[in-house]
């Protein structure tokens, strides 16, 4: 391209305001459940310390494991929700949460 061309090669997506407040809420129930998996996660760890609440390490790990396959479910809900609202327009983004 030589310097004083003026075209533009931008790309604009159009996303309604529905669009966005469900990305948004999908969003925030994502990262309050990763959070809550890695605090499940660290307790359980500390616990492992001692042998008396070996058993609660064990079911807080097994709780933070069940939040952690939660996740794509929560993606994929997002994903069909979206889909449903205009089947023809919703672009899903690259962001992974």
């Amino acid at each position: 391209m030589a310097p004083d061309d003026t075209s533009t090669h931008d790309l604009t997506l159009t996303i309604g305001r529905e669009q966005l407040r469900i990305r948004g809420v999908y969003e925030s129930l994502s990262i309050a459940n990763d959070f809550l998996a890695g605090i499940l996660f660290l307790v359980g760890s500390i616990l492992f310390f001692r042998e008396s609440t070996m058993v609660a390490a064990t079911w807080l790990f097994v709780l933070g494991s069940v939040l952690f396959v939660l996740r794509p479910s929560i993606r994929l809900v997002r994903r069909v929700h979206l889909g449903r609202i205009d089947a023809g327009r919703a672009s899903e983004s690259a962001r992974d949460f």
